[in-house]
């Protein structure tokens, strides 16, 4: 199961992979359920990790800023 697979949200090039797979299943109808669609199946979560893990390490960066300010703005008042 894929998280939220709308165009929005995703790189372009996850998206063209997510189009693939989409397109895939279509057209293999039924035999998408023994296998057929696996390889850009895999292809798609590697892509939404590598966009899970960049947004992951962005929301870190933002928190430490936050932090930071925080400390400051703490350490101003207290003295």
């Amino acid at each position: 199961m894929h998280t939220d697979l709308s165009a929005h949200l995703h790189t372009p090039a996850c998206n063209k992979l997510i189009e693939e797979l989409q397109a895939c299943h279509q057209n293999h109808a039924f035999a998408k359920f023994v296998g057929v669609c696996n390889s850009i199946d895999d292809k798609v979560v590697k892509c939404l990790k590598g966009e899970r893990i960049a947004r992951s390490a962005a929301n870190r960066a933002k928190a430490r800023e936050r932090q930071q300010q925080y400390k400051e703005k703490l350490s101003q008042e207290n003295q």
